[in-house]
Parts: C-alpha cells; structure tokens; sequence
C-alpha cells in the first residue's frame, strides 16, 4: 500500500514539474532574448569595425578604454542596469552624441590619453552599430516627444 502512495505521490509532482516546464518554456519562447553587453565582445566587435585609419592608430586596450568611459558616461545618465532593474524598457534616455564624445575625451585629457574626437566619435559610432546589432537599442524618437509608456 506505502508503495502505492510512494508511486503516486511521484506520478503527481512529475506532472506538475511537466506542467511548469512546459507553460515557462511556452513564455520563453514568446519573448526576445534580452540584449547582453559583454566589454570583450564589444571591444573585439568594435574595433574590427573600425574605419581603417583609426584603427591603425587605436590598440584593443584604447577601444577598451574608451568604451569604459562610454559605459561610465551611460551610467551617470541613468542609462545602464544589470539586469535587475525592473523598469528595464520603461525608462527613456536620450544621449547627444557630442556630449558623449567630449565627456570620453576629458577622461582620456585627465587619464593622460591623446586620443582625439574623431577617433572617440569613430569608436562610439562602432559601437552603436554592436548596440544596434544585439539589439540594444529602442526606437528613436521621431518627433522630439517623449515616448508613451
């Protein structure tokens, strides 16, 4: 009789795991894949999509940096998480390139780095094409109005 039970009590918990399995895989299936920024990737994409003049001049470590400071600037302005935001895809920002590229150049100015503002504007053009590529970016806005939510 106890193995009667025993035999019962796993047939249950086996349908419900089934049950559980299956309705989360079926949610899964139906969202996108989050975007994920890995620096390493990003530097390796990045610099081999480089125009070839700068990248004749920038190491991997430059990209490295300068895509540091990038992520550094994005942060101050609210623009990153880790995951575990829950607002995530909620909050819109937008950044002006220029205010980008003259925020890097002065981290290089005090790091002691003579990197110039077209080699900074050529590496965060290249990674707005990697943020493009994984599909790290949300529409942009077409009429200078903030998006609805």
């Amino acid at each position: 009789m106890v193995l009667l039970w025993v035999v019962v009590a796993l047939a249950v918990v086996f349908v419900i795991a089934a049950v559980v399995i299956g309705r989360e895989a079926g949610r899964l299936r139906g969202e996108a894949p989050r975007p994920v920024f890995d620096l390493e990737e990003a530097t390796d994409w990045v610099a081999a999509n480089l125009p070839f003049e700068v990248a004749a001049e920038l190491t991997h470590d430059d990209v490295r940096r300068i895509l540091g400071w990038n992520l550094e600037f994005f942060r101050s302005r609210g623009v990153t998480s880790n995951g575990d935001d829950p607002d995530i895809g909620r909050t819109h920002v937008v950044v002006a390139g220029s205010e980008t590229v003259a925020f890097v150049v002065d981290q290089a100015r005090e790091a002691d780095c003579t990197y110039t503002a077209p080699q900074v504007l050529a590496v965060l053009d290249a990674q707005l094409a990697y943020f493009e590529a994984i599909g790290a970016l949300g529409p942009a806005p077409d009429d200078g109005a903030p998006p609805r939510k």
